[in-house]
C-alpha cells in the first residue's frame, strides 16, 4: 500500500484509515493519540486490521465521500454484481459527554446481482504489544465477538467470525436491495458490553452533522471543493471534547522511506493549531477559536516559563519520545517513534504564531475573557525573557540551535500584536516596552538576517529556508519588498526540485539527522501565495493546479510528496498541508478580484 491509498474516517475524537482494498489498517481508540487496535499501516496484517472486500480477487473498487461528510462509499464491481460498503464513525453531537464508547460501522449494500464478501479481523491492542482474549458471546442469529486486553475492549457484531490461527475470518453475501451492517465498538474493559447501534439513525445523524458543518463554510472562489475538503479535514483533526487540534492522524509514516525520519504527529503543536485556527477563522468559524483559546489557557496554565511547543489533545505535557519494537514500520522505516521529543525544544516562533492568531480572532469579534488577555501578556513577558536565546526553529531541528530568521520575525510579530492590542483595542499593557522590543528585533533582522540582499535561514549563513516565505504573511515585510523578491529567487534556485519546494537543504547538516526528505507540500503552497501577491499569476495558478492534483482520490494530502516516485510521503492527512492549501486558494481569490 501507498500512503495515498488511504481514506480517513473520523468522529472528531479519533480516526481510522481505510485502504483502497477495504482494509482498516490504522485505528487508535478511544482518542487519536491513544494506543492502536489496528496498526497494519506500520507493519502487516499481524499487527491489526479489519479487512472487508469481495471474495472475487478481480473485483474493482472506486470510492468517494458522501457529499461533504466523512461517510466513505466504496463501490465494488465483480462480473455482473455490484455492491457498496459505507464506512463511517458515528458522531456524538454533544462534546460534553465523556467517551464511554467509540464506534465504527461498515454497511454493505447490494446494488445488483449477488456479491460475497470476506472479512479478516485481527485485533492487536497497544501498538500490537497486546494479544487480546477473544470470546464468542453471541448466537447464530446475532453473532457477537468480544476481545479485551488490559483497559481496552472491542465488540464486533453483524456477521459470524471464526478463529483461524491468530485471526478471525468469515464471509457474508448481499443480493440486490439487501443491507448488512457490521459494527465495531470500543469500550473500557471493566464495564458491560455496550448495546448495538441503530445504524439508520446514526448514519443520518452523522451525515447531517458533517454536512451542516460544511454548509457553514464561507468560501467562494477557485478550488472550492479542495478548500471545503481541507477545512473538513482540519475539523476532523480537532478534538470534539477538548478543542485540541492534532497535526495529523498518524504516527511514524516516513519522510524518508527506509530512514529514521519517522515522527509521531498525533499531538497539538501550538504553531500548527494556531495556523489551523487562522484558516478556520477566515471561513466563518469564530466559535472554534474561542474553544481553542480555552484549551490554550488550560494547557499553558501556570508559569509561562514551562511553556511547551506541543501538548496532548487534552493538554497533557508528558510526550516522552520512545521507540516501539513491536512495529516494523511503514516500508520498513524504523525506528517507529511514539511520543515526540520536540516537545521539550525551545522554538521561538511559537509565541508569535499564537498571538498572531489570537489577534486575528480579536479583530473578527472574539471578545476577551477574564483570563485571555492576561495569558497573552504572560506570553509576551516570556518572549521578552527569551529574547536573545537561539532556538530549534519552525522545522524542529535536532542539531545545534540557531538564531533562525523566521523565528526572529515571529518574535517581532508577537510584540507587534501586543502593541496592536493596546493601540487598537484599548487593552492595558506596557506598550512602550513592547514597541521598543519590536523595533529592536526588526533592526536586528535587517542587520543580521540579510546577506547579499536576501533573507537567510539563520544569522551567519548564506543558506535560505522556505519558512522565509511566511514573513510577508505576518506583516514583517511586503511581498514585493526587494529583499523578499531576491529571497524567492534564491529559494527557487536552491530549494526547488522537480517544481516543488524543500524546506531547506538537508545536506548542510543543519537538522542533525541522517538521510534526505522529499519536498514539503506546505512550502509550495506558501510559494503560490507569494506568487499571487507579486503579480506572478500564471506561475501561481500553475503551481496551485499541480499541488491540488497531488491529493489522493478523496482529497487527502500528506506532509510531503516524492515527485520522482510520484507518491505521498509522511504523516497523513497533514494539517499543515491542508491549511496551506486553503490560504493559497484564498490568495488566488484575492488576485481574481484585484483590478488589472
Amino acid at each position: 500500500m501507498r500512503i495515498e491509498d488511504y481514506a480517513l474516517l473520523s468522529d472528531c475524537r479519533t480516526a481510522a484509515l481505510v485502504s483502497k482494498v477495504g482494509s482498516i489498517d490504522w485505528l487508535c481508540l478511544p482518542r487519536l493519540d491513544s494506543a492502536s487496535a489496528f496498526a497494519a499501516l506500520l507493519g502487516d496484517e499481524s499487527h491489526g486490521r479489519w479487512s472487508l472486500r469481495p471474495a472475487d480477487p478481480d473485483a474493482v473498487a472506486t470510492r468517494r465521500y458522501d457529499a461533504d461528510t466523512f461517510v466513505l462509499i466504496t463501490r465494488w464491481e465483480a462480473g455482473d454484481a455490484v455492491a457498496e460498503v459505507h464506512d463511517f464513525m458515528p458522531i456524538d453531537p454533544d462534546p460534553s459527554v465523556g467517551i464511554a464508547r467509540a464506534d465504527l460501522v461498515r454497511r454493505v449494500i447490494g446494488v445488483s446481482g449477488t456479491m460475497r464478501f470476506e472479512q479478516r479481523l485481527s485485533i492487536r491492542f497497544d501498538y500490537a504489544r497486546a494479544m487480546p482474549w477473544v470470546r464468542q458471546t453471541g448466537t447464530s442469529h446475532e453473532p457477537r465477538l468480544v476481545a479485551m486486553a488490559g483497559p481496552d475492549a472491542l465488540v464486533v457484531r453483524g456477521a459470524a467470525l471464526h478463529a483461524t490461527g491468530h485471526e478471525h475470518q468469515g464471509d457474508l453475501s448481499v443480493a440486490q436491495g439487501e443491507t448488512r451492517d457490521l459494527q465495531l465498538a470500543w469500550f473500557p474493559s471493566h464495564i458491560s458490553v455496550p448495546d448495538p447501534l441503530d445504524v439508520d439513525a446514526e448514519l443520518e445523524r452523522t451525515r447531517a452533522w458533517w454536512q451542516g458543518w460544511a454548509d457553514r463554510i464561507e468560501h467562494t472562489g477557485p478550488y472550492h471543493e479542495s478548500v471545503v475538503r481541507s477545512l473538513l479535514i482540519l475539523r476532523a483533526l480537532t478534538s470534539h471534547d477538548t478543542g485540541g487540534i492534532a497535526a495529523a492522524a498518524t504516527m511514524a509514516l516516513p519522510e524518508d522511506f527506509g530512514g529514521e525520519r519517522n515522527w509521531d504527529y498525533r499531538y497539538v503543536w501550538l504553531r500548527d493549531a494556531a495556523l489551523t485556527l487562522e484558516a478556520l477563522l477566515d471561513h466563518g468559524f469564530l466559535m472554534l477559536a474561542g474553544r481553542w483559546r480555552e484549551w490554550l489557557l488550560r494547557a499553558v496554565a501556570g508559569d509561562p516559563a514551562d511553556l511547551q511547543i506541543m501538548y496532548g489533545l487534552a493538554g497533557e505535557r508528558d510526550l516522552t519520545e520512545r521507540e516501539l519494537d513491536s512495529l516494523p514500520g511503514f516500508a520498513d522505516s524504523v525506528p517507529v517513534r511514539l511520543g515526540n521529543g520536540a516537545a521539550s525544544q525551545y522554538q521561538a516562533d511559537v509565541v508569535g504564531e499564537v498571538l498572531v492568531t489570537l489577534s486575528a480572532a480579536r479583530a473578527q469579534g472574539l471578545e476577551d475573557s477574564k483570563f485571555s488577555w492576561p495569558l497573552e501578556r504572560q506570553l509576551l513577558r516570556y518572549a521578552a525573557e527569551q529574547l536573545q536565546r537561539p532556538d530549534q526553529g519552525l522545522w524542529e531541528i535536532r542539531g545545534d540551535p540557531h538564531m533562525f530568521t523566521h523565528s526572529r520575525a515571529m518574535t517581532w510579530a508577537a510584540f507587534d500584536r501586543g502593541v496592536r492590542a493596546v493601540e487598537q483595542f484599548g487593552l492595558e499593557g506596557p506598550v512602550d516596552t513592547w514597541r521598543e522590543l519590536r523595533d529592536r528585533v526588526r533592526d536586528e533582522i535587517d542587520r543580521e538576517g540579510v546577506t547579499d540582499g536576501y533573507f537567510t535561514q539563520y544569522y551567519g549563513t548564506s543558506e535560505v529556508d522556505a519558512s522565509l516565505l511566511l514573513l510577508p504573511q505576518v506583516g514583517f515585510c511586503t511581498s514585493d519588498d526587494p529583499r523578499m523578491l531576491k529571497t524567492v529567487e534564491r529559494i527557487e534556485k536552491t530549494l526547488m526540485r522537480d517544481g516543488l519546494l524543500h524546506r531547506y537543504r538537508t545536506g548542510t547538516g543543519v537538522d542533525g539527522l541522517a538521510g534526505d526528505e522529499s519536498p514539503f507540500l506546505a512550502c509550495s503552497f506558501w510559494l503560490v501565495e507569494q506568487y499571487a501577491a507579486t503579480g506572478r499569476q500564471d506561475d501561481a495558478e500553475a503551481l496551485m493546479a499541480r499541488l491540488c492534483d497531488l491529493a489522493n482520490d478523496v482529497g487527502m494530502l500528506s506532509e510531503e510528496y516524492d515527485p520522482v516516485n510520484e507518491r505521498q510521503v509522511g504523516n497523513t492527512p497533514q494539517a499543515f498541508s491542508h491549511l496551506a492549501l486553503v490560504r493559497a486558494a484564498d490568495a488566488l481569490t484575492r488576485t481574481e478580484h484585484r483590478p488589472r
